[in-house]
């Protein structure tokens, strides 16, 4: 049997038991047995990896992300230039840059040379 990947389960103590179903009614009788024990026991849906009250709230949850991301407003946008960490700039920019000016790096048309390359 293939896993579900939205269910309904029971939480008991803020973690979340095996009873799962893709039905409430089928979970309600365990529900109520286990509230005997636990008066904090409660039923919720799992979907998207996250826990909700009911699939309505799940669906209007991804209803309201999509037309979000549809009118263009990007959760985040990135040039690119963009890389993780700091200031986003390319690591070895700075140290091409600054061994050229060390170095005296000139260009071949600077040098009297050709630009074919060595010269005999």
């Amino acid at each position: 049997m293939p896993p579900r990947y939205s269910y309904w389960t029971i939480i008991l103590n803020g973690t979340a038991t095996s009873f799962r179903s893709a039905t409430r009614d089928e979970l309600i009788p365990t529900l109520y047995q286990l509230k005997k024990l636990d008066p904090k026991a409660v039923l919720k849906w799992f979907a998207r990896g996250r826990l909700w009250e009911s699939p309505s709230e799940a669906r209007a949850a991804a209803q309201q992300r999509r037309s979000r991301t549809r009118t263009g407003a990007k959760e985040t946008s990135r040039d690119r230039n963009w890389r993780p960490g700091g200031t986003h700039r390319d690591p070895k920019a700075r140290t091409a840059e600054r061994k050229k000016v060390t170095r005296g790096h000139r260009t071949n048309s600077e040098r009297g040379r050709p630009k074919g390359g060595k010269v005999h």
